[in-house]
């Protein structure tokens, strides 16, 4: 199943402007980034979920009325490829549009490039691999007609990119510690899982029985917003919970 977002909605909330002015920032930067590669547009996908069930989701885009349809056929089309780009390779990616003019080309850095096979969509497209560890994993992906990116251009693109991805993060952690934040005894069981300790010998560390050791390592996780215990460990690390 797609999930795809049809309007620019990164950050949007019904109780301030706070996100709705990150959003605003975010949306700026990327359509100065795509101006310089003379772009029409701009898409952010993230990948969600794990191992067999990961699929890319568009997140961020000002695509307009043609996004359902443009954002559907990328990800139908390219979805599996560049989730395996992801897995392989940090260079970006090159595909062209159906039609004589529909070209996207790094013609001094192709060597440095992923092209994409085939003519498959109706636009062309340049897209950014970002890695940022257990989460936040995805492209930032410019499309349009005719580009012609020099290799300077996509250096710099690319670097500019990651910092998006890092952003668009970082606010999605703010908002899970802002939403609850982990307890003394939920951290002090992830410090200890982090170390490489199960949960019997938690258990008898702290003193606690093994099932409330499994209960604040499951509280943690869910509070973590993390599908398992290793996940958590990983975003308890990047938030500061643990080290």
């Amino acid at each position: 199943m797609v999930h795809i977002a049809t309007g620019v909605r990164y950050g949007e909330d019904t109780s301030g402007s706070g996100k709705a002015a990150r959003a605003a920032a975010l949306v700026a930067r990327l359509q100065a980034m795509q101006r310089q590669i003379n772009a029409k547009s701009f898409a952010v996908l993230r990948v969600n979920g794990m191992a067999a069930t990961r699929k890319l989701t568009c997140v961020l885009h000002n695509w307009g009325a043609a996004s359902e349809v443009n954002a559907h056929d990328l990800i139908k089309v390219y979805g599996e490829e560049l989730l395996q780009h992801l897995d392989r390779s940090p260079l970006p990616v090159l595909w062209d549009g159906q039609g004589q003019h529909q070209i996207a080309e790094a013609s001094d850095f192709e060597p440095f490039t992923y092209r994409l096979g085939g003519r498959r969509l109706s636009y062309s497209g340049i897209g950014f691999p970002v890695r940022l560890g257990a989460q936040g994993n995805g492209y930032v992906v410019f499309t349009g007609s005719y580009m012609d990116a020099s290799g300077e251009q996509l250096v710099e693109l690319h670097g500019r990119c990651a910092h998006v991805m890092t952003d668009m993060l970082a606010a999605d952690e703010r908002r899970t510690v802002r939403a609850e934040a982990l307890s003394d005894r939920e951290i002090a069981c992830l410090q200890m899982a982090g170390d490489g300790h199960i949960s019997e010998e938690i258990a008898d560390k702290m003193g606690l029985s093994v099932h409330t050791v499994n209960a604040y390592l499951g509280a943690a996780t869910t509070k973590l917003d993390s599908v398992n215990r290793i996940q958590a460990i990983a975003k308890a690390i990047r938030l500061g919970y643990i080290s």
